[in-house]
């Protein structure tokens, strides 16, 4: 019973090993404090193209989906 829970708890340490090798934190080269990147969005549905600066103090929901 020792030696599969010892197996179980280094399965788990190399998993969260390699989700953190391959997803860093900060992958998309932001850092806290640091102004969000404009949205580069395919079409527009329901309203004119928005900037990030027309949405400033307003509560946003984004709703990203994919086919496949």
């Amino acid at each position: 019973m020792k030696n599969k829970r010892w197996l179980a708890a280094l399965a788990g340490a190399m998993a969260l090993w390699a989700i953190y090798t391959l997803f860093p934190l900060g992958a998309a080269g932001l850092a806290a404090g640091d102004t969000a990147p404009e949205f580069r969005a395919g079409p527009w549905l329901n309203s004119a193209p928005l900037k990030l600066a027309d949405l400033r103090g307003k509560v946003v929901l984004i709703k990203m989906w994919t086919f496949g």
